[in-house]
This record gives structure tokens, sequence and C-alpha cells, in this order.
């Protein structure tokens, strides 16, 4: 699947969500927003680019389904998952 491809209905069924409740869809609909920046932002890849690597997209749903269960701002032990770290760092282009 490509990035482009992701509805927010699919991560809010992917969260174990209602995927025709409006508040969840306009919720997720920020979210994927958001986890795209995010992913171009760490990997320097246009939005084409991002669609030519379809493990992105396992990286899109973990990172949604993350940011909708942790919608309180916490640290713990700074940790990072570690799938969706690798995956981007796979596919970063702007290393410095």
């Amino acid at each position: 699947m490509r990035v482009s491809e992701i509805t927010p209905g699919e991560l809010a069924k992917y969260a174990r969500e209602d995927e025709t409740d409006t508040e969840i869809l306009s919720t997720f609909s920020l979210i994927l927003s958001a986890v795209k920046s995010f992913i171009k932002g760490y990997t320097g890849l246009s939005d084409e680019q991002l669609d030519t690597k379809e493990d992105i997209s396992i990286a899109v749903f973990v990172l949604s389904n993350e940011m909708y269960e942790n919608r309180i701002f916490t640290v713990k032990d700074n940790n990072v998952n570690k799938v969706v770290q690798t995956i981007l760092d796979m596919h970063s282009i702007n290393l410095l």
C-alpha cells in the first residue's frame, strides 16, 4: 500500500476504533497529516518518493496509532519504536 492511499478510516480501523464516526475520522485526518509531515521531515523524502517505499506505510500506521493512543504529553525513558525508526532510517536521505 502506498502512503498516499492510506485513509483516516483505515487508520481508525487499525486503532480498533469506529471508522464511520465523524469525530474519530476527523482526529485521524489530523493525525495522518501530522504523520506524513513528520516522516517527510525525518527522511527528507517527497510525497512521490514516499509512495515508492511501501514499507513506510507500516510506519504511518504505527505512528498514527501511537499518536492516537498517547494524546497526552508524556515522555518515558526517551524510547523510540525501533521498527518505525529502522524503516525511516533506511529511507532517510537528509543525513548530515
